[in-house]
């Protein structure tokens, strides 16, 4: 089965996309299942895990209400407060929800980069291993010593960085290259063996990116974390910004056609239904 490990469903009018905007025209409307399906059937994409856009718990049960109508949602990436006293009562809540799958703190929008590794309540990260939920790390390299710090201190959470870290492409492989190159190996080599998202990576290039812009970040990505460790998601529609569904897909999986075709699985849907116990 071929499952899309990230992508969004939204609703501007809900009023909690801080970060959408009108501006953003492309972006700013209703984007749903329907609108999705057809991009879906065309690269044989079954099944998909759909993430919180909005840090919101409005937003994560908006979510799963799609998901209970929608044999497509295999399962939902919520947000919760984590800083919160109310974490675990509201963890419990949504949990109740079987396609409720992890939980993702924004962590790329906190004015705070160190935030992971001192705000988060003990009892509520507990309670995401108790009850068997993954946590998404949404990140840039200056996140990763925290990052780091929080992984050492929860070593059974099972956790996933989405977007590989979101390289600086744009700016230049001399630019920006080694900070993101050491933050991916020093994630990769932990002993909690960390998964990955493959996704993103076409948001973060310039408009005229091709397959080449791509290929060396793809590469140390598959490198360090293995085919055995990432997965493979769309980013969609905010990937609208800057490619599409098709040509982001074809793009990973021509830089990935000489693993072999079990690797290729993995990264293509096998990770991912594992890691997310969908």
């Amino acid at each position: 089965m071929n499952i899309d490990a990230h992508q969004h469903y939204w609703d501007p009018a809900r009023g909690d996309y801080g970060w959408l905007t009108p501006d953003m025209k492309s972006l700013f409307r209703v984007f749903g299942s329907d609108d999705l399906a057809p991009l879906r059937k065309s690269v044989d994409v079954q099944k998909t895990v759909v993430v919180q856009a909005a840090p919101t718990v409005d937003e994560t049960r908006y979510l799963l209400d799609l998901a209970r109508g929608d044999d497509s949602i295999a399962g939902v990436v919520g947000w919760v407060p984590l800083d919160s006293p109310d974490a675990v009562k509201i963890i419990d809540e949504l949990a109740r929800d079987p396609k409720l799958k992890a939980v993702r703190p924004m962590l790329q929008d906190l004015p705070d980069d160190t935030w992971i590794e001192h705000a988060p309540r003990k009892e509520a990260i507990e309670r995401l291993i108790d009850l068997d939920l993954a946590f998404d790390a949404l990140i840039f390299a200056r996140h990763v010593p925290s990052l780091m710090r929080f992984v050492e201190r929860y070593p059974t959470l099972r956790i996933v960085v989405d977007h590989g870290a979101k390289p600086p492409i744009r700016d230049g492989i001399d630019a920006g290259w080694q900070p993101w190159a050491d933050g991916i190996a020093q994630l990769a080599a932990l002993p909690q063996r960390l998964h990955c998202k493959l996704s993103g990576l076409a948001t973060e290039a310039n408009p005229n990116w091709t397959e080449a812009t791509l290929k060396p970040y793809v590469a140390h990505l598959l490198d360090h974390f293995g085919p055995e460790r990432l997965m493979w998601g769309s980013d969609w529609p905010v990937l609208n910004l800057n490619g599409s569904y098709t040509a982001w897909h074809s793009t990973a999986r021509n830089l990935t056609s000489h693993l072999e075709k079990a690797e290729q699985d993995a990264i293509f849907g096998a990770n991912a239904r594992a890691f997310y116990r969908l």
